[in-house]
């Protein structure tokens, strides 16, 4: 989760100012207002998350070490791809979370026959990252959902109508499991490079070769 800080700073003469921090990983921001109450002159300080809902020091603390055994900080690259010549779907995800002090990568794809169009097979390739992070465990945080897809980005974000009755019922479908999960999506539409992990997952499974693992990833020294 990204915060915000907000608080009210005292001069040693008493004159005071509002302060608004720029938005940062929660953790790192409870380490930044520790160390402005050391200075015992910050006063009202809140977190703000990224739904503007205000978080004491307490309670953000209380999130963090409930969260850390846990995974979070997630984030979610998804594509699909239709072959008009054989009708078939690749779908294709990539997670990426935090857990236990240790980052991780998810990988998965999977070849589908079922859908009729290239935005379907975008909605498909969401959902089943959706699926992913209920089979880690993933519930009641926010969760980025990265994609290439101007349709699936703009509609689920409400940025966009939804008339085709196949992509609504996808959307339906999806809101109703990101509800079931507690999960609080933020929809981020990118470049095609920058979802070629996600678009590659997807070729892999048109092209019959099946994807399906997570790694610890080690930073590098």
């Amino acid at each position: 989760m990204n915060i915000r800080i907000e608080c009210t700073y005292r001069t040693a003469k008493g004159t005071e100012a509002f302060f608004r921090s720029e938005e940062m990983p929660a953790a790192k921001g409870v380490i930044i207002a520790e160390d402005l109450e050391r200075t015992g002159r910050s006063k009202n300080l809140v977190f703000i998350d990224n739904y503007d809902s205000s978080w004491t020091m307490k309670e953000m603390k209380g999130y963090l070490k409930g969260v850390e055994t846990e995974p979070h900080n997630v984030t979610v690259y998804f594509d699909g791809g239709y072959d008009r010549e054989t009708q078939k779907s690749g779908l294709g995800c990539a997670i990426y979370y935090e857990m236990n002090g240790k980052s991780y990568r998810l990988r998965q794809n999977a070849a589908v026959a079922e859908l009729l169009s290239n935005n379907e097979a975008e909605y498909a390739a969401l959902y089943m990252g959706i699926q992913e992070l209920e089979q880690l465990n993933v519930h009641h945080l926010p969760v980025r959902f990265i994609g290439d897809s101007k349709v699936v980005i703009n509609q689920m974000s409400g940025e966009w109508p939804t008339f085709e009755k196949d992509l609504m019922r996808w959307a339906d479908r999806i809101d109703q499991k990101l509800k079931d999960l507690g999960i609080q999506p933020e929809y981020e539409l990118v470049p095609r490079k920058a979802n070629a992990e996600a678009d590659r997952l997807a070729t892999q499974a048109l092209n019959g070769t099946e994807i399906s693992g997570t790694i610890e990833l080690i930073p590098e020294k």
